[in-house]
């Protein structure tokens, strides 16, 4: 089965664009494209997308609020920011809101499509320019378990060790460790683990 989106975003020429470049891709399919934020919710109710690729500034409601609602009332629908404004303070809150990834507009379509995919299947995807200017702004992206995920994986033990040590299930560390390679604009774990022991966030550990 295709993984079905919804759009929204106020300009049309910009919605009319990702709509036709992402329906070339076979696993992927619009069912709904809307111009207004405070429009998603009935179309998402409507149509049941997948994934939501949301505008941050659109009329109505903002993306962030958006993302937040349809996490809400819709927890099986995704959401994937896709927007001209690439400020930090947008990513932070996004994350906050429960989106689960955050591009640029002028992000190429195959990546595009790709974020689109990865974020259906439950990972983080953060344009990596945007999070280098997040982590400069000096506070932590990481949720609180995701850093005590991360500080346990500077041991370097494979997840199924983790997720023993932490109690939780493999499945559930695997998410947080992509969710911390994400949000520090890493490409490995243990990148993310030099990333956030240099800016400080893995402090409080109780073995330190």
């Amino acid at each position: 089965m295709p993984i079905r989106l919804l759009l929204a975003d106020d300009q049309a020429l910009v919605r009319g664009a990702l709509a036709a470049l992402l329906s070339l891709e076979p696993d992927l399919t619009v069912v709904a494209e809307v111009g207004r934020g405070d429009e998603v919710l009935a179309a998402a109710r409507r149509t049941g997308p997948d994934v939501a690729l949301l505008d941050v500034e659109m009329p109505g409601l903002d993306g962030i609020a958006v993302a937040a609602a349809l996490r809400a009332e819709l927890p099986d629908c995704r959401v994937l920011v896709v927007t001209t404004f690439g400020r930090p303070g947008y990513l932070r809150r996004a994350m906050e809101a429960g989106a689960g990834g955050f591009v640029v507009k002028d992000t190429p379509a195959r990546q595009l499509a790709d974020a689109v995919r990865r974020v259906h299947a439950g990972l983080r995807v953060v344009d990596p320019t945007l999070a280098a200017e997040t982590l400069a702004s000096g506070h932590s992206p990481l949720t609180e378990r995701e850093t005590e995920v991360l500080r346990a994986a500077r041991s370097g033990e494979p997840a199924g060790a983790l997720a023993r040590a932490l109690h939780l299930s493999e499945g559930t560390v695997r998410n947080h460790l992509s969710a911390a390679i994400g949000k520090t604009g890493a490409r490995t774990r243990a990148e993310a683990v030099r990333i956030a022991e240099e800016n400080g966030w893995l402090l409080g550990d109780p073995d330190d």
